[in-house]
């Protein structure tokens, strides 16, 4: 095989994953017409289309479907051993691909890793901030944070951050003509704001659990968002009770902006986890990466 043929396969690959020329030429560092002459003229030289091309969306042929599945261990197989040559170095390098949501970025994985980034330069790591659980494998990431509890079975699971805890928050006007609520199903009888969150495909159904007892509970109101900033700002406007992690509001509660309520309903829950495959083979850099963000009691 030459040389260039396997670029060309890399190539395909990048678009089959991505769906998109647009995207997989700006994951290439190429133009876009120049990744389409690049498929074009693989699809050529192998007599079989690869790729079918709408207005809209790219989506692999069935030959191009197992051309994919053959060659996704390959060029996964040339990571990994890519990986092991940085053994050979006197510094450790090596680019790597995060998923996370946006709290941790912001609570966990910046202020930890930008640390270990400059005293290594020669680590490079791109953080790309996702509510919904993403296939780490499929998707070609190093690796995942999530809370532990949403960490599948046959991942490596390292413990970054504390204890989390979801509480629910309002400005004190909430409360100026009703009582604040004392059970999960009072909260029928208050304005909430929503958070509309992509894996769990619609509204976050609030969660709660006293002495064994777990209750979700979905919550109306008359304002909603996707973007937990937003919600923040709302909750102090006083537009309704939200349910929020603790340590984004915690500087409210202490200065009494916000007040907290059904405190004996949100327990602490497994915190923040870095997850990867089982089967990778951790280089010096990803070990001294995990190591950076391990979390100590």
């Amino acid at each position: 095989m030459q040389r260039e043929e396997l670029g060309d396969l890399l190539a395909f690959m990048v678009v089959a994953e991505e769906k998109s020329f647009t995207k997989a030429a700006a994951r290439l560092g190429m133009s876009q017409s120049s990744l389409s002459l690049i498929i074009k003229r693989l699809e050529s030289r192998l007599g079989i289309r690869l790729l079918t091309r709408t207005t809209r969306s790219v989506a692999p042929t069935n030959a191009g479907e197992q051309l994919l599945f053959a060659l996704g261990p390959a060029f996964g197989a040339i990571d990994a051993q890519l990986s092991r040559l940085s053994d050979f170095r006197d510094k450790p390098a090596g680019n790597f691909r995060i998923t996370a949501g946006q709290h941790a970025i912001d609570t966990i994985l910046w202020p930890k890793l930008s640390k270990l980034l400059v005293e290594y330069p020669d680590i490079k790591v791109e953080l790309n901030a996702e509510s919904a659980l993403t296939d780490i494998v499929a998707e070609r990431f190093d690796a995942g944070v999530r809370l532990g509890d949403q960490v599948e079975k046959d991942m490596i699971a390292v413990r970054i951050g504390p204890p989390a805890r979801m509480i629910v928050v309002a400005a004190p006007s909430c409360f100026q003509d009703q009582p604040r609520p004392s059970t999960p199903q009072e909260l029928a009888a208050h304005r909430c704001i929503n958070l509309r969150l992509p894996s769990y495909g619609g509204f976050y159904a609030w969660e709660f659990s006293r002495d064994g007892h777990d209750v979700r509970v979905r919550v109306d109101g008359q304002v909603a968002f996707n973007g937990v900033p937003q919600l923040v700002r709302a909750t102090l406007d006083g537009f309704g009770l939200a349910f929020i992690h603790e340590d984004t509001v915690r500087q409210y509660l202490d200065n009494g902006q916000l007040v907290q309520v059904l405190a004996e309903w949100t327990p602490p829950f497994p915190g923040y986890h870095l997850y990867y495959p089982s089967r990778r083979h951790p280089s010096p850099a990803f070990t001294m990466l995990v190591d950076a963000l391990r979390h100590y009691d």
